[in-house]
C-alpha cells in the first residue's frame, strides 16, 4: 500500500494561495519515512513556436527564460508552506498538453500520487472540474487527489465508496485498496473513516413484465446480499458497523447526499477501465458521482492498470 511519500503537486497559476501545496504538505508531514514534494507546472505558448523570425535557438532562450520566470515564482508562491524536514523540488516543463506532461512527471519521477486544485463555484457551491481534471482521472496510473480551494474541518470525516455487490475479482480488490487507503489517510490527517455503498432499486419493468414477481422479496434479498457484504469488507478490514452505511439509490445520488450529511472532507472513489473513466458502480456513473462532490476527491486506480499514456506501453 502507497504511504504518499513521493508527491507531485500540480501548481494553480491563476492564484498565490496553493491549497494542493497545502495538502501535499500535510499528509507528507505525517509520513513515517522521509518525502519528497514536486511542486511543478507544465507551460505552452503557441506564439513562441511560431515566431519565424527568430531563430531556433533565439526560440530556446525564449522558452527558457519563461520557464525561468515561472520558476522563480513558483518557488515565491511555495515560501509559506515549506517545511525543512520534506524534499522540496520545483519543475517546470514546456508541454501543450499539460495533463499529459504530469503523467510522463509521474512515470519519470515514479510518484506515488498527483494532488492538483480544482476550481470552486462560489454561487453555485460546487466544485467544477477542469479538461485537465478528468484526463488525469482517465488515464494517470497513480491515484489522483483534487482540492477543493477550502480548509478541512476540524475532526473531519472521509468516506469511501465501496461496491460491495460487486463479484469481480478487480472490484473487490479495489474494495480493498479503497479501505486500505481509507485507514491510512484517516489514520495521518486524525479523521474519521466510513465506508459507503448504494444498492440498486428494482427495476420497474420486471413488475409490469412478470406479475407474479414478488418486488419487495427482491428488494430485501438485494440490502441483505449488500449488508452481508459489507458487514464481511468491514470485519476484514476491522471497521465498526457504525461508520458503515448501506442505502437504496443510485450511487450518482446517494454518495454525494451522504457526503453532505457527513460533511465529508475527502470521498474515495475507485475508478476501473484502460482508457475511460468507468466506475466500480453499476454502468459507468463515477464521472456523475464526482460532479456533484463538494469535497476533496482521491481516485484510485485498481492494481495493473495500464495508462494509454504509459510511455513503450
Amino acid at each position: 500500500m502507497s504511504i504518499y511519500s513521493n508527491i507531485l503537486v500540480v501548481a494553480d497559476i491563476n492564484h498565490e494561495e496553493q491549497p494542493a501545496l497545502a495538502r501535499a504538505m500535510k499528509l507528507a508531514s505525517k509520513c513515517t519515512t522521509k518525502s519528497n514534494v514536486t511542486f511543478f507546472l507544465s507551460i505552452y505558448d503557441f506564439s513562441y513556436d511560431m515566431t519565424s523570425m527568430l531563430s531556433l535557438d533565439e526560440r530556446d532562450a525564449m522558452r527558457r527564460g519563461v520557464i525561468q520566470q515561472r520558476e522563480e515564482w513558483m518557488r515565491r508562491v511555495a515560501e509559506p508552506y515549506i517545511n525543512d524536514d520534506i524534499v522540496f523540488e520545483v519543475k517546470v516543463v514546456w508541454h501543450n498538453r499539460p495533463y499529459e506532461a504530469i503523467v510522463a512527471e509521474v512515470f519519470a519521477g515514479e510518484h506515488d500520487i498527483v494532488i492538483k486544485g480544482t476550481r470552486k463555484h462560489d454561487v453555485l457551491e460546487s466544485v467544477l472540474f477542469t479538461p485537465t481534471d478528468w484526463h488525469l482521472l482517465r488515464k494517470c496510473p497513480s491515484p489522483v487527489l483534487l482540492v477543493k480551494n477550502s480548509d478541512w474541518p476540524e475532526d473531519a470525516n472521509i468516506m469511501a465508496s465501496v461496491h460491495v455487490g460487486s463479484e469481480y475479482d478487480t472490484h473487490l480488490d479495489l474494495n480493498d485498496r479503497m479501505v486500505e487507503q481509507l485507514q491510512s489517510l484517516s489514520d495521518r490527517l486524525s479523521a474519521n473513516p466510513y465506508l459507503v455503498n448504494a444498492y440498486p432499486v428494482t427495476p420497474a419493468n420486471i413488475t409490469i413484465e412478470l406479475p407474479e414477481f414478488d418486488p419487495n422479496t427482491y428488494t430485501d434479498a438485494v440490502r441483505g446480499h449488500h449488508l452481508t457484504s459489507m458487514k464481511a469488507l468491514r470485519q476484514k478490514h476491522g471497521i465498526d458497523e457504525e461508520q458503515t452505511i448501506v442505502e437504496q439509490g443510485l450511487p450518482e445520488d446517494i454518495i454525494p447526499d451522504v457526503a453532505k450529511r457527513l460533511n465529508a472532507a475527502m470521498v474515495i472513489l475507485g475508478t476501473t477501465g484502460r482508457t475511460g473513466l468507468s466506475a466500480v458502480f453499476i454502468g459507468n456513473t463515477a464521472e456523475h458521482v464526482i460532479d456533484k462532490i463538494d469535497c476533496d476527491v482521491l481516485a484510485l486506480k485498481p492494481n495493473g492498470f495500464i495508462s494509454p499514456l504509459e510511455p513503450n506501453g
